[in-house]
C-alpha cells in the first residue's frame, strides 16, 4: 500500500483554514490504496507528527512530542522521525501538501518536495509561485486578452521615499472607490476598499504589513464567481460557475469563514458568462503552467463582460469551500475528485 503524507497548518494566515481542508480532505482519502501519514506544522513553523485525524480536528496535535520532517535527500524519498533524540525514516509515496497562503501555496514547500523527489499534489513551482503573488499573475494574464482590473503596483519603498507621490500617482488614474490589495497574501488579508483619500492610505499601510508589494485595483461591479480546474497540460477540465454572495461589502477573510457569505451554484448570471467563463479559466490556469488543480476567480458583469481577479493553486476543502462543490455539481463526488488528484501527482514525469 502507499503511503500518503497529508501536510497542514503553515505559518500563514491561513493556518486554521488549512487543518479544517486538511481534516475534510483526509476523510475522502482511498484508505484500501493509502496508507496515511499527518504532518502538521505549527504557527511557529515547528513539524510535528499527527496520530489521527481526531487529533487534528481537536487541536490535540499541537502537543505532539514527535518532529516530523520531509529529507530534501533525493535518494531517500522520506520523512524522518524525530522523538527524544531518537531518529527513524518512513519510506513516503505522495504528498499532499494541504496548505494555503504563504510557506505552502506559494512554491516553497513545493520547491521542497523537488528537491526530495517525491511526488506531490497539486501545481509546480513556478505556477505556485506566480499563482500567489497577484501583480506577477496579472503580468502573465495581461498576455492573454482576458480583461483584469485596471492596477498600480505600489513598492514599499516608493511609500517610504514619496508617499504623497503615490498618493497623487493613484488618484491621476483611478476614481474612488478602489481596493487596496497585498500581491502575496490569501483569504483577502490585508484587502481593503478605500472611498477617499483617507482611507486610502490607511489601505496601502495595512497591506504593506502583508507584503512589500501592493496593488491599487478600480472597482468593477459585478457578480463574484468563481471556476474550479482539474487536469494537467494537455487534458484540463473546468467546472461549472458558482457565485459568491458576500455576507460584507466585499469578499474579505470575515466574509469567507465568519460571517457566513453564500456560496451559489445555480444563480442566475448574465447571458453567455456560464459558456465562456470556463474556457477562461483553463487558459489562465495553462499560461501559469498550472498543474493537479486551480480555483480561477472572475467577475461576470451585467453586460456579460468577464473580468479576472485572482487564481488559488490550492484552493480550500472546508464544508463551505467551493471548489469540491463545483466539482460535486459536475458529478465528480469528493471521494473520486481526491483520488484523481492523487493520481495527478503521479502522472507530473
Amino acid at each position: 500500500m502507499r503511503k500518503l503524507a497529508i501536510i497542514f497548518g503553515g505559518q500563514s494566515s491561513e493556518h486554521e483554514i488549512s487543518i479544517i481542508s486538511a481534516t475534510n480532505v483526509s476523510k475522502q482519502v482511498d484508505t484500501s490504496k493509502y496508507e496515511l501519514i499527518f504532518i502538521g506544522i505549527t504557527k511557529e513553523g515547528r513539524w510535528l507528527k499527527v496520530d489521527s485525524i481526531a487529533s487534528i480536528e481537536d487541536g490535540s496535535w499541537l502537543n505532539s512530542k514527535t518532529s516530523a520532517y520531509i529529507l530534501p535527500d533525493a535518494t531517500k524519498k522520506c520523512i524522518m522521525i524525530e522523538t527524544d533524540g531518537e531518529y527513524k525514516e518512513i519510506a513516503v509515496d505522495v504528498v499532499f501538501p494541504v496548505m494555503h497562503g504563504l510557506y505552502g501555496e506559494d512554491g516553497t514547500i513545493q520547491g521542497l518536495l523537488e528537491l526530495a523527489d517525491i511526488p506531490y499534489v497539486g501545481c509546480g513551482v513556478l505556477a505556485s509561485a506566480v499563482g500567489m503573488d497577484k501583480l506577477y499573475t496579472k503580468l502573465v494574464v495581461d498576455k492573454l486578452g482576458i480583461r483584469q482590473a485596471a492596477y498600480e503596483p505600489v513598492l514599499d519603498y516608493e511609500v517610504k521615499d514619496d508617499f504623497k507621490g503615490v498618493i497623487k500617482r493613484i488618484e491621476d488614474r483611478f476614481e474612488y472607490p478602489v481596493f487596496v490589495k497585498p500581491s502575496n497574501a490569501g483569504s483577502s488579508k490585508g484587502v481593503s476598499k478605500a472611498s477617499d483619500r483617507e482611507e486610502l492610505e490607511k489601505g496601502i499601510i495595512e497591506a504593506l504589513n502583508h507584503d512589500r508589494k501592493i496593488l491599487v485595483e478600480e472597482t468593477i461591479v459585478g457578480h463574484e464567481v468563481e471556476c474550479g480546474v482539474l487536469g494537467r497540460p494537455g487534458n484540463v477540465m473546468a467546472s461549472g460557475v458558482g457565485e459568491i454572495k458576500s455576507a460584507t461589502t466585499f469578499y474579505d477573510y470575515d466574509a469567507k469563514y465568519k460571517l457566513g457569505s453564500l456560496t451559489l451554484l445555480d444563480s442566475k448570471l448574465p447571458d453567455g458568462v456560464r459558456e465562456k467563463l470556463p474556457e477562461c479559466a483553463k487558459k489562465i490556469f495553462t499560461a501559469l503552467d498550472g498543474f493537479g488543480l486551480s480555483r480561477v476567480d472572475f467577475f461576470a458583469k451585467e453586460d456579460g463582460e468577464i473580468v479576472f481577479n485572482e487564481i488559488n493553486t490550492m484552493p480550500g476543502f472546508t464544508a463551505i469551500s467551493m471548489y469540491p462543490m463545483l466539482f460535486e455539481a459536475a458529478g465528480i463526488d469528493k471521494k473520486v475528485l481526491i483520488d484523481r488528484l492523487i493520481e495527478l501527482a503521479f502522472e507530473r514525469g
